[in-house]
């Protein structure tokens, strides 16, 4: 093998490590103008709301940036979603929080040092779950769910900054809760701060008509700092970010012991849930907008790898972060270069602009929020889900009372659940077509669809719509006996279409068994059309000999009913001769 070889096998493995490598050689040059508007924008709302989380968690305010530059780094190297930033998020600092208060004093030494564990650790579930392929859990979210979640979402962010807004704490934090106390709270509207959010407001909107292009959050951020600074309205009570240590952190590798894995493996397993899941809810939702596919196990890697990153700079627990992810579609951002242009962009505000970012206003960030907020609030695909479905419709109004009421991670679960009972829904419970022909139409056709659908009498043929397994076997037996006493004394032949019946296991193949034979009393025939080499090799490779099955199959449907005509005339002409009726018997 020569050097070139070599080098390409060399290249292929690490790009099938680290994709994002892959995509970043073959960037396109007509992107880059998208991305660095997109990569700016997060950079002046990563900044701050990096700051923000990282005092939820009970951290340093430089531990929610080295969190979010590495997080977008890690993110953008081994991730699947063109949108998702990568970074700290509500869910999971507020579950760190939680599992590390009981066991050292927030922001103590001990306690930073159990975080750091803990990411770490939540970063290897990450890689072992990639490896056992669990990503497809997120295949159990539907397209109703996504738009329900990423609508709740926006509520959650637009009443998660009023208070910011409005100049006074919001201390609640469910949706309903958080209404109640800013209702309560309006009298101690603190009008500068209010008025910062105005002006805030004005700007992104005209920008977002008259200038498009620019950094519309970038520079709100800057122009309000730049008003805050020069009039001195930090002294009159409008809240700012205030100071952040400048310069890099150092590298270092984290210290994960027995006691450790033992004390924080529930925890950690639960956040590595808790932020996938989010995770994937928000990739999954833009991925949808924007039209591609993203790949859930490689997501769980770079998840994993954007937590021990994270570790190894002193920062906590990320997930994807929907605020700083909507930024990043509003401003058109087309690729993972964003996450690289504003992870540059956080590193060179931590050696350049501690001083100045000290000035930008709360409120600002507010505004900024709230605008995305807005504008991901998907009110088209809801009206397209009610002229479609509207029960459809109704499930993505569920998740979305399900994250005002309960609050994301509830809501996760709420997600997760409702696709399980769903899936099991309609694989237990499927629909069971009668089909017939229709004049002008080619093929057979359910009854339930076509009103001018005629059936040929003597005759039943049926498609049951799903795996035919041990969870739906009683129903289908149900279903068969019922159609049966619909037929009448008539009926001679029912006929199972199998090319739907994606499988049979042990329980369905006794159902079929037990149909048989009863249909089999009532002088009717189980005949069945599709798949029948399948289901005969099957029978035969374990030594199974049901005669109905082995007797009573045909290629296609249609051939099925012209066996069937064969056989009807073969029976009136025995009939006629008097010789014996054998209707199963058209030979």
């Amino acid at each position: 093998m020569n050097e070139y070889a070599l080098i390409a096998k060399a290249l292929h493995w690490i790009y099938r490590l680290a994709p994002g490598l892959y995509a970043l050689r073959h960037y396109r040059r007509g992107d880059l103008r998208y991305d660095l508007v997109a990569g700016l924008s997060v950079v002046s709302v990563a900044v701050p709301v990096g700051i923000a989380y990282a005092e939820l968690a009970g951290f340093p305010p430089a531990s929610g940036l080295y969190a979010s530059m590495m997080a977008m780094l890690a993110y953008a190297m081994f991730g699947s979603s063109r949108q998702l930033i990568a970074g700290p998020d509500a869910a999971t600092c507020a579950m760190l929080a939680t599992a590390l208060s009981p066991l050292a004093v927030i922001g103590s030494p001990e306690y930073l040092s159990w975080s750091i564990a803990l990411t770490f650790l939540v970063g290897l579930m990450c890689l072992g779950a990639s490896r056992l392929r669990l990503g497809v859990l997120a295949d159990f979210l539907s397209k109703p769910i996504l738009i329900g979640f990423l609508n709740g979402i926006a509520l959650s962010i637009v009443l998660g900054q009023l208070g910011k807004l409005l100049g006074f704490p919001v201390l609640s934090t469910g949706i309903v809760d958080r209404f109640v106390e800013i209702a309560d709270k309006l009298a101690q509207t603190h009008l500068p701060t209010l008025g910062m959010g105005v002006l805030a407001f004005a700007l992104l909107f005209a920008m977002r008509h008259r200038l498009p292009r620019l950094p519309a959050a970038l520079l709100v951020m800057v122009l309000l700092g730049a008003l805050v600074a020069l009039f001195d309205l930090d002294r009159q009570g409008v809240a700012v970010i205030g100071a952040v240590p400048a310069g890099l952190p150092n590298l270092a590798v984290p210290q994960i012991s027995r006691e450790a894995i033992q004390t924080l493996f529930s925890a950690a397993a639960g956040i590595a849930l808790v932020s996938f899941s989010s995770a994937m809810l928000t990739a999954r939702s833009f991925a949808t907008k924007n039209g591609y596919e993203i790949d859930p196990d490689r997501d769980f890697a770079a998840l994993g790898a954007a937590n021990i990153a994270s570790s190894m700079l002193g920062g906590f627990a990320i997930s994807g972060a929907d605020s700083r992810t909507a930024v990043n579609d509003a401003m058109g951002g087309r690729t993972q270069m964003v996450s690289v242009i504003a992870a540059i962009g956080i590193a060179l505000a931590l050696i350049l602009l501690t001083e100045p970012m000290r000035y930008v206003p709360i409120a600002a960030l507010g505004a900024v929020l709230v605008y995305t907020g807005i504008f991901l609030f998907d009110l088209r695909s809801l009206r397209a889900l009610w002229a479609l479905d509207r029960n459809e419709f109704w499930l993505a109004q569920v998740v979305l009372i399900g994250v005002v009421v309960s609050g994301m991670i509830q809501a996760i679960l709420l997600a997760v659940a409702i696709s399980l009972v769903r899936f099991l829904q309609l694989t237990a419970r499927p629909a069971v077509d009668v089909l017939g022909e229709v004049k002008g139409l080619a093929g057979l056709h359910a009854t339930t669809h076509h009103e001018s659908v005629r059936t040929r009498e003597g005759i039943t043929m049926l498609r049951f719509n799903a795996p035919l397994v041990f969870f739906n076997a009683p129903y289908f037996r149900q279903r068969m006996m019922a159609i049966a006493e619909e037929g009448g004394e008539g009926l001679r032949w029912i006929v199972l279409d199998l090319l739907p019946v994606s499988r049979i296991d042990v329980t369905g193949f006794y159902a079929i068994k037990e149909v048989s034979e009863a249909l089999a009393k009532r002088g009717i025939m189980l005949k069945f059309a599709g798949r029948t080499t399948e289901l005969s090799s099957y029978l035969a490779g374990r030594g199974v000999n049901f005669g109905p099955v082995r007797e009573s199959t045909y290629p296609t449907l249609r051939a099925a009913l012209k066996a069937f005509r064969q056989a009807s005339s073969n029976t009136s002409q025995q009939a006629d001769t008097g010789l014996p009726n054998d209707p199963s018997n058209p030979s």
